[in-house]
Protein backbone atom coordinates (compact mmCIF):
# COMPACT_ATOMS: atom_id res chain seq x y z
CA UNK A 1 0.00 0.00 0.00
CA UNK A 2 1.48 3.47 -0.68
CA UNK A 3 -0.06 6.60 1.47
CA UNK A 4 -1.44 7.67 -2.16
CA UNK A 5 -4.13 4.71 -1.80
CA UNK A 6 -4.83 4.01 1.58
CA UNK A 7 -7.51 1.62 1.29
CA UNK A 8 -8.39 -2.35 2.61
CA UNK A 9 -9.00 -2.81 -0.98
CA UNK A 10 -5.69 -1.63 -2.69
CA UNK A 11 -4.09 -4.57 -0.14
CA UNK A 12 -5.94 -7.16 -1.72
CA UNK A 13 -8.94 -7.08 0.71
CA UNK A 14 -12.93 -7.93 -0.43
CA UNK A 15 -14.01 -5.65 2.22
CA UNK A 16 -17.78 -4.17 2.67
CA UNK A 17 -17.47 -0.32 0.61
CA UNK A 18 -18.66 1.41 3.82
CA UNK A 19 -16.25 -0.52 5.90
CA UNK A 20 -13.24 0.19 3.60
CA UNK A 21 -14.24 3.68 3.54
CA UNK A 22 -14.55 3.70 6.96
CA UNK A 23 -10.42 2.82 7.22
CA UNK A 24 -9.40 4.91 4.51
CA UNK A 25 -10.94 7.80 5.59
CA UNK A 26 -9.05 7.19 9.32
CA UNK A 27 -5.40 6.49 7.36
CA UNK A 28 -5.50 9.54 5.57
CA UNK A 29 -6.24 11.50 8.80
CA UNK A 30 -3.34 9.85 10.29
CA UNK A 31 -1.43 10.58 7.27
CA UNK A 32 -2.44 14.23 7.82
CA UNK A 33 -1.48 14.22 11.41
CA UNK A 34 2.02 12.28 10.99
CA UNK A 35 3.17 15.11 8.83
CA UNK A 36 2.63 17.52 11.29
CA UNK A 37 3.75 15.45 13.67
CA UNK A 38 7.12 15.14 12.34
CA UNK A 39 8.16 18.89 11.75
CA UNK A 40 10.22 20.77 13.67
CA UNK A 41 11.16 24.51 14.29
CA UNK A 42 14.26 23.75 12.79
CA UNK A 43 14.43 23.51 9.23
CA UNK A 44 16.58 20.77 9.17
CA UNK A 45 15.18 18.64 12.08
CA UNK A 46 11.81 18.94 9.90
CA UNK A 47 13.44 17.75 6.54
CA UNK A 48 15.27 15.17 8.19
CA UNK A 49 12.27 13.84 10.21
CA UNK A 50 10.27 13.75 6.95
CA UNK A 51 12.41 11.97 5.26
CA UNK A 52 11.40 8.41 5.81
CA UNK A 53 7.53 9.26 6.70
CA UNK A 54 7.92 11.18 2.77
CA UNK A 55 9.13 8.01 0.94
CA UNK A 56 6.35 6.18 2.12
CA UNK A 57 5.92 2.09 3.43
CA UNK A 58 3.43 -0.23 3.96
CA UNK A 59 1.63 1.71 6.79
CA UNK A 60 0.54 -1.75 8.59
CA UNK A 61 0.15 -0.10 12.34
CA UNK A 62 -1.88 2.12 11.69
CA UNK A 63 -4.02 -0.20 9.53
CA UNK A 64 -4.44 -2.22 12.11
CA UNK A 65 -5.31 0.77 14.39
CA UNK A 66 -7.81 1.22 12.26
CA UNK A 67 -9.53 -2.22 11.69
CA UNK A 68 -9.06 -3.15 15.49
CA UNK A 69 -10.96 0.31 16.08
CA UNK A 70 -14.07 -1.43 14.04
CA UNK A 71 -14.59 -3.14 16.78
CA UNK A 72 -15.52 -0.48 19.33
CA UNK A 73 -16.15 3.33 17.57
CA UNK A 74 -13.90 3.95 14.83
CA UNK A 75 -15.24 7.66 14.56
CA UNK A 76 -13.45 8.34 18.11
CA UNK A 77 -10.47 11.39 17.54
CA UNK A 78 -7.74 9.65 19.88
CA UNK A 79 -7.68 7.11 17.70
CA UNK A 80 -5.47 9.48 15.44
CA UNK A 81 -3.50 10.01 18.19
CA UNK A 82 -2.85 6.46 19.01
CA UNK A 83 -2.15 5.34 14.94
CA UNK A 84 0.75 8.19 15.35
CA UNK A 85 2.12 6.99 18.33
CA UNK A 86 2.62 3.36 16.85
CA UNK A 87 3.81 5.12 13.69
CA UNK A 88 5.78 7.69 14.80
CA UNK A 89 7.77 5.32 16.90
CA UNK A 90 8.08 2.41 13.89
CA UNK A 91 10.06 5.68 12.34
CA UNK A 92 12.19 6.45 15.07
CA UNK A 93 13.32 2.68 15.17
CA UNK A 94 14.11 2.69 11.18
CA UNK A 95 16.35 5.40 11.76
CA UNK A 96 18.31 3.77 14.30
CA UNK A 97 18.28 0.89 12.62
CA UNK A 98 20.08 1.85 9.42
CA UNK A 99 22.80 3.63 11.59
CA UNK A 100 23.48 0.15 13.10
CA UNK A 101 22.90 -1.53 9.65
CA UNK A 102 25.33 1.35 8.45
CA UNK A 103 22.27 0.86 5.68
CA UNK A 104 22.47 3.12 2.70
CA UNK A 105 18.83 3.01 0.92
CA UNK A 106 15.81 2.79 3.06
CA UNK A 107 12.34 2.68 1.28
CA UNK A 108 13.62 3.12 -1.97
CA UNK A 109 15.70 6.72 -1.39
CA UNK A 110 19.00 7.18 0.85
CA UNK A 111 18.64 6.19 4.35
CA UNK A 112 18.84 9.75 6.89
CA UNK A 113 22.25 8.40 7.70
CA UNK A 114 23.65 8.18 3.84
CA UNK A 115 22.50 11.20 3.33
CA UNK A 116 22.70 13.74 6.91
CA UNK A 117 25.47 11.63 8.74
CA UNK A 118 24.90 9.24 11.73
CA UNK A 119 24.94 11.81 14.37
CA UNK A 120 21.81 13.65 12.65
CA UNK A 121 20.09 10.54 12.48
CA UNK A 122 20.60 9.11 15.55
CA UNK A 123 19.11 12.23 17.06
CA UNK A 124 16.29 12.40 14.49
CA UNK A 125 15.40 9.06 15.66
CA UNK A 126 15.40 10.26 19.29
CA UNK A 127 13.40 13.17 18.70
CA UNK A 128 10.65 11.18 16.86
CA UNK A 129 10.18 8.83 19.99
CA UNK A 130 10.38 12.19 21.77
CA UNK A 131 7.14 13.11 19.96
CA UNK A 132 5.49 9.83 19.89
CA UNK A 133 5.40 9.86 23.78
CA UNK A 134 4.47 13.41 23.72
CA UNK A 135 0.99 11.91 21.76
CA UNK A 136 0.70 8.75 24.18
CA UNK A 137 0.98 11.32 27.06
CA UNK A 138 -2.06 13.03 25.01
CA UNK A 139 -4.30 10.07 25.29
CA UNK A 140 -3.34 9.17 29.28
CA UNK A 141 -1.48 7.06 31.75
CA UNK A 142 -2.09 3.98 30.30
CA UNK A 143 -1.06 4.89 26.63
CA UNK A 144 2.04 6.25 28.25
CA UNK A 145 2.62 3.08 30.41
CA UNK A 146 1.75 0.91 26.91
CA UNK A 147 4.01 2.48 25.06
CA UNK A 148 7.12 3.03 27.78
CA UNK A 149 7.19 -0.97 27.87
CA UNK A 150 6.55 -1.42 23.95
CA UNK A 151 9.83 0.49 23.58
CA UNK A 152 11.23 -1.97 26.17
CA UNK A 153 10.82 -4.69 23.86
CA UNK A 154 11.93 -2.99 21.12
CA UNK A 155 15.47 -2.14 22.34
CA UNK A 156 15.62 -5.81 24.56
CA UNK A 157 14.97 -7.19 21.17
CA UNK A 158 17.94 -4.74 18.97
CA UNK A 159 20.24 -5.93 21.74
CA UNK A 160 18.85 -9.51 21.42
CA UNK A 161 20.04 -9.08 17.83
CA UNK A 162 22.63 -7.75 18.02
CA UNK A 163 24.71 -10.09 20.70
CA UNK A 164 23.51 -12.66 18.80
CA UNK A 165 22.52 -16.22 20.58
CA UNK A 166 25.08 -16.06 23.46
CA UNK A 167 24.51 -20.40 23.80
CA UNK A 168 20.77 -19.85 23.38
CA UNK A 169 18.96 -22.21 20.51
CA UNK A 170 19.89 -19.81 17.09
CA UNK A 171 16.22 -20.31 15.58
CA UNK A 172 14.31 -19.71 18.77
CA UNK A 173 16.46 -16.46 19.48
CA UNK A 174 15.75 -15.72 16.21
CA UNK A 175 11.87 -15.80 16.85
CA UNK A 176 12.66 -14.11 19.95
CA UNK A 177 14.14 -10.96 18.09
CA UNK A 178 11.26 -11.12 15.62
CA UNK A 179 8.78 -10.80 18.49
CA UNK A 180 10.17 -8.16 20.56
CA UNK A 181 11.16 -5.85 17.88
CA UNK A 182 8.63 -6.18 15.48
CA UNK A 183 5.57 -8.19 17.20
CA UNK A 184 5.45 -6.18 20.15
CA UNK A 185 4.64 -3.04 18.35
CA UNK A 186 2.70 -4.30 15.81
CA UNK A 187 0.85 -5.52 18.89
CA UNK A 188 0.02 -2.53 20.49
CA UNK A 189 -1.43 -0.78 17.92
CA UNK A 190 -4.26 -3.25 17.78
CA UNK A 191 -4.23 -3.23 21.19
CA UNK A 192 -4.42 0.72 20.84
CA UNK A 193 -7.56 0.54 17.98
CA UNK A 194 -9.27 -1.74 20.47
CA UNK A 195 -8.56 0.78 23.43
CA UNK A 196 -9.13 3.97 21.95
CA UNK A 197 -12.27 2.85 20.03
CA UNK A 198 -14.60 1.66 23.39
CA UNK A 199 -14.35 -1.78 22.48
CA UNK A 200 -14.47 -4.23 25.18
CA UNK A 201 -11.66 -5.57 27.01
CA UNK A 202 -11.78 -9.11 25.88
CA UNK A 203 -11.69 -7.73 22.64
CA UNK A 204 -8.74 -5.53 23.12
CA UNK A 205 -7.19 -8.64 24.34
CA UNK A 206 -8.16 -10.47 21.76
CA UNK A 207 -7.11 -8.17 19.60
CA UNK A 208 -3.17 -7.50 20.91
CA UNK A 209 -2.87 -11.04 20.75
CA UNK A 210 -3.67 -11.17 17.42
CA UNK A 211 -1.28 -8.14 16.34
CA UNK A 212 1.36 -10.20 17.97
CA UNK A 213 1.38 -12.91 16.03
CA UNK A 214 0.45 -11.34 12.66
CA UNK A 215 3.38 -9.15 13.36
CA UNK A 216 5.29 -12.32 12.97
CA UNK A 217 3.83 -13.48 9.72
CA UNK A 218 5.20 -10.24 8.83
CA UNK A 219 8.39 -10.01 9.57
CA UNK A 220 8.94 -13.27 8.63
CA UNK A 221 7.60 -12.97 5.34
CA UNK A 222 9.56 -10.31 4.39
CA UNK A 223 12.56 -12.36 5.33
CA UNK A 224 11.44 -14.73 2.76
CA UNK A 225 10.40 -12.34 0.41
CA UNK A 226 14.55 -11.37 0.39
CA UNK A 227 14.98 -14.78 -0.95
CA UNK A 228 12.12 -15.74 -3.06
CA UNK A 229 11.58 -12.45 -4.68
CA UNK A 230 12.71 -12.13 -8.61
CA UNK A 231 12.53 -8.38 -8.60
CA UNK A 232 12.70 -5.14 -5.69
CA UNK A 233 9.47 -6.93 -4.50
CA UNK A 234 10.53 -6.74 -0.85
CA UNK A 235 11.91 -3.27 -1.26
CA UNK A 236 15.65 -4.31 -1.49
CA UNK A 237 17.66 -5.98 -4.02
CA UNK A 238 16.98 -10.01 -3.39
CA UNK A 239 19.31 -11.66 -1.51
CA UNK A 240 20.44 -8.72 0.88
CA UNK A 241 20.43 -10.46 3.41
CA UNK A 242 22.69 -12.94 2.35
CA UNK A 243 24.87 -10.94 1.15
CA UNK A 244 24.88 -8.51 4.79
CA UNK A 245 25.00 -12.12 6.13
CA UNK A 246 21.74 -11.38 7.98
CA UNK A 247 20.72 -14.91 9.38
CA UNK A 248 17.14 -15.14 8.67
CA UNK A 249 14.78 -18.14 8.89
CA UNK A 250 15.08 -20.08 5.69
CA UNK A 251 19.21 -19.95 6.52
CA UNK A 252 19.00 -20.81 10.23
CA UNK A 253 16.83 -23.78 9.20
CA UNK A 254 19.37 -24.72 6.25
CA UNK A 255 22.45 -24.60 8.72
CA UNK A 256 20.57 -26.40 11.43
CA UNK A 257 19.96 -29.55 8.55
CA UNK A 258 21.76 -32.73 8.53
CA UNK A 259 20.99 -33.19 4.44
CA UNK A 260 23.50 -35.28 2.98
CA UNK A 261 22.33 -34.69 -0.49
CA UNK A 262 25.00 -32.59 -2.82
CA UNK A 263 22.88 -29.77 -3.07
CA UNK A 264 22.33 -28.99 1.10
CA UNK A 265 25.78 -29.87 1.55
CA UNK A 266 26.58 -27.10 -0.68
CA UNK A 267 24.18 -24.91 0.58
CA UNK A 268 25.85 -25.16 4.34
CA UNK A 269 29.61 -24.61 3.18
CA UNK A 270 27.90 -21.69 1.35
CA UNK A 271 26.00 -20.17 4.12
CA UNK A 272 28.81 -21.04 6.67
CA UNK A 273 31.32 -18.76 5.21
CA UNK A 274 29.27 -15.48 6.45
CA UNK A 275 28.01 -12.83 4.40
CA UNK A 276 28.30 -13.44 0.65
CA UNK A 277 30.06 -10.48 -1.21
CA UNK A 278 31.36 -12.58 -4.18
CA UNK A 279 28.43 -12.59 -7.22
CA UNK A 280 28.49 -15.79 -8.08
CA UNK A 281 28.96 -17.30 -4.90
CA UNK A 282 25.77 -15.14 -3.86
CA UNK A 283 24.37 -16.46 -7.15
CA UNK A 284 24.57 -19.20 -6.67
CA UNK A 285 23.36 -19.70 -3.11
CA UNK A 286 20.27 -17.84 -3.76
CA UNK A 287 19.14 -20.35 -6.28
CA UNK A 288 20.61 -23.04 -3.83
CA UNK A 289 18.41 -21.64 -0.89
CA UNK A 290 15.32 -20.93 -2.92
CA UNK A 291 14.92 -24.29 -4.07
CA UNK A 292 15.85 -25.90 -0.54
CA UNK A 293 14.23 -28.08 2.04
CA UNK A 294 15.06 -24.98 4.61
CA UNK A 295 13.33 -22.72 2.07
CA UNK A 296 9.86 -25.19 2.58
CA UNK A 297 10.29 -25.45 6.13
CA UNK A 298 10.53 -21.71 6.60
CA UNK A 299 7.15 -21.37 4.63
CA UNK A 300 5.50 -23.70 6.67
CA UNK A 301 6.27 -21.85 9.49
CA UNK A 302 5.05 -18.44 8.33
CA UNK A 303 1.73 -20.01 7.51
CA UNK A 304 1.81 -21.54 11.04
CA UNK A 305 2.14 -18.18 12.04
CA UNK A 306 -0.66 -17.19 10.26
CA UNK A 307 -2.99 -20.04 11.04
CA UNK A 308 -2.50 -18.94 14.90
CA UNK A 309 -2.84 -15.06 14.14
CA UNK A 310 -6.24 -16.24 12.78
CA UNK A 311 -6.83 -18.79 15.52
CA UNK A 312 -6.62 -15.68 17.96
CA UNK A 313 -9.49 -14.16 16.33
CA UNK A 314 -11.83 -16.88 17.32
CA UNK A 315 -13.19 -14.68 20.11
CA UNK A 316 -14.34 -11.29 18.01
CA UNK A 317 -17.79 -10.80 17.16
CA UNK A 318 -18.01 -12.19 13.49
CA UNK A 319 -18.34 -9.55 10.84
CA UNK A 320 -16.96 -6.99 8.08
CA UNK A 321 -13.71 -6.55 10.68
CA UNK A 322 -12.96 -10.34 11.51
CA UNK A 323 -13.52 -11.35 8.02
CA UNK A 324 -11.05 -8.70 6.99
CA UNK A 325 -8.50 -9.37 9.54
CA UNK A 326 -8.60 -13.06 8.53
CA UNK A 327 -8.24 -12.45 4.91
CA UNK A 328 -5.06 -10.22 5.74
CA UNK A 329 -3.34 -13.05 7.11
CA UNK A 330 -3.39 -15.25 3.91
CA UNK A 331 -2.37 -11.74 2.13
CA UNK A 332 0.69 -11.39 4.01
CA UNK A 333 1.75 -15.17 4.58
CA UNK A 334 1.43 -15.65 0.86
CA UNK A 335 3.19 -12.72 -0.17
CA UNK A 336 6.10 -15.50 -0.04
CA UNK A 337 5.00 -18.07 -2.65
Amino acid sequence: MSTGDLTLSSLGLDVDPEMDASVSAMLFAVEEALRVHVASADPLVTEAARHLADAGGKRLRPILVALSAQFGDPARPELIDAANVVELTHLATLYHDDVMDEAQVRRGTPSANARWGNSVAILVGDYLFAQAAELAAKLGTEAVHLQARTFSRLVHGQIAETAGPRGTDPIEHYLQVIADKTGSLIATAARFGGMFSGARPEVVEALAGYGEVIGMVFQLSDDLLDIASESVQSGKTPGTDLREGVPTLPVLYALAGDDADAAAVRLRELLSAGPITDDTLHAEALTLLRESAAMKRARETVRGYADEARARLAPLPDGQAKSAMEALCDVIADRTT
